[in-house]
């Protein structure tokens, strides 16, 4: 008896897009109840091979679509289209840098189908950079950080993204940023050439500066600046909105803390991680662990390992009077807010601190748009979709210290695609607001 071979097909749709885009992962031409293996493979910084594989069966058509279809085994659960990419973790080693050696390389994904017959190959892209995006190295003013530009005629809004206890300059939301019409000013405070290698003293009038190069070099549309910034960095952008409310039009807070904290575990050891993190006018800024009658770092420090550092900030968050002495004034922002957060935040209690500022402009009668997205079962880590979540411990970069940012890969997963939605959707309606605003204002007659 002769057996007639199935025209079997793997295709990725699109196989070619921005790393935010999601894609459509489909097997045809199997028999029907069929069993097959999906492999995805990605090398990513530094050459690591990144993997991950799942088990699928073939439904009545003989088509396994993984937009509607769940895994029998492999390394996610649940129907997940893109979850053979946010599964995959390093074949050797413990890496956690998911993009490639730079913003410009595109990932590129081997997806390995193996079926009874045959075995298929496809190819999956993922960029950071839009064609044409211009990538620009910022040292001027005494500013470091790098400015991407859009590929598309402008005039475009801008956003000036600060990183946190990490440091350094984030170019992979830079990119992104730019790839969907913003002008993207990454901007580093320390760890980046000709900078501190610590968050401790740390003016603030150098961001106030990068706001003013930024509008005054690159003529936003309708002087529109926004500020994105991920845990210290989601401190920051509150506190610096709350200061020169004038200067921002935005707020992006990625975990975000509610005060204004020491140097922790990103601080000078000349210091010490009780010393100030922020400067203005040269003076420190009043922060929580400052007459602080309850905080210790017992908890982190002699906690187990993988070390959680929310613990020691929730003793901290016990004395209410340096709490109340410590907090961020949110309600001197004069422009929408943004918050995004996690319930399983290892680094500090993000849902609580996003809490209590939402809490708190509710109840003041705050007048521009304030947005809350917490996760529940997530961790610190909420970067854009479609990139690897299950590397949860590390080696803090500038303690040394072995941490977890908490949460699972599936919650982490789920964080990083809805927190991008809310951010794009949040920025499209600040500007649209920004712009109507600017509209009315030039209507009103003057008076006399």
């Amino acid at each position: 008896m002769e057996t007639i071979m199935a025209n079997e097909i793997l295709s990725v749709t699109p196989a070619d897009a921005l790393i935010d885009e999601p894609r459509a992962i489909r097997v045809e031409g199997l028999t029907a109840g069929e069993r097959i293996t999906i492999v995805s493979e990605t090398e990513r910084a530094g050459g690591v091979l990144w993997r991950s594989q799942a088990e699928f069966e073939a439904n009545a058509s003989g088509v396994v679509d993984l937009t509607r279809l769940a895994p029998l085994a492999g390394s996610y659960e649940g129907v997940s289209a893109m979850g053979l990419l946010w599964s995959q973790a390093p074949v050797q080693g413990n890496s956690r840098e998911v993009f490639a050696d730079t913003v410009a390389q595109p990932l590129i994904t081997e997806l390995i189908v193996t079926t009874a017959n045959t075995t298929l190959h496809a190819t999956l892209t993922q960029r950071l950079m839009q064609d044409g995006v211009e990538r620009i190295e910022v040292r001027e003013d005494g500013l470091v950080g790098t400015l991407f530009l859009p590929a598309t005629p402008g005039p475009h809004p801008a956003v000036m993204i600060l990183n946190g206890s990490g440091g350094g300059i984030n170019e992979p939301r830079g990119a992104l940023y730019a790839s969907r019409g913003y002008i993207a000013f990454a901007l580093a405070y320390f760890k980046a050439p000709g900078l501190s290698d610590y968050i401790s003293n740390t003016p603030l009038e150098y961001f106030r500066k990068g706001m003013d190069w930024l509008r005054r070099t690159q003529r936003p549309l309708g002087g529109f600046v926004a500020l994105s910034g991920q845990s210290r960095g989601g401190e920051l952008v509150l506190l610096l909105a709350s200061i020169y409310p004038q200067d921002v039009n935005a707020v992006v807070a990625y975990v975000p803390g509610a005060v204004v904290h020491s140097g922790q575990n990103a601080a000078d050891p000349k210091v010490g991680r009780e010393g100030p993190a922020w400067l203005l006018n040269g003076k420190p800024l009043t922060h929580v662990w400052q007459d602080n009658k309850t905080a210790t770092w017992a908890p982190f420090d002699d906690g187990p390992s993988p070390h959680r550092h929310a613990r020691a900030i929730l003793t901290a968050l016990q004395d209410k009077d340096a709490v109340a002495r410590a907090r961020i004034e949110v309600e001197k922002i004069q422009g929408p807010i943004l918050l995004l957060s996690a319930t399983d935040d290892g680094a500090w209690p993000s849902s609580l601190y996003s809490k209590m500022i939402y809490d708190h402009l509710g109840e003041v009668g705050f007048e521009h748009v304030v947005q809350w997205v917490d996760t529940q079962d997530g961790g610190h880590s909420i970067v854009f979709p479609y990139v690897p979540t299950t590397q949860l411990v590390y080696a803090h970069p500038v303690s040394g210290k072995i941490n977890t940012g908490g949460g699972i890969p599936s919650a982490n997963a789920q964080s990083d695609e809805h927190s991008w939605t809310a951010v794009r959707e949040f920025l499209q309606n600040a500007v649209r607001a920004h712009l109507h605003r600017r509209q009315e204002d030039s209507k009103t007659p003057i008076a006399g």
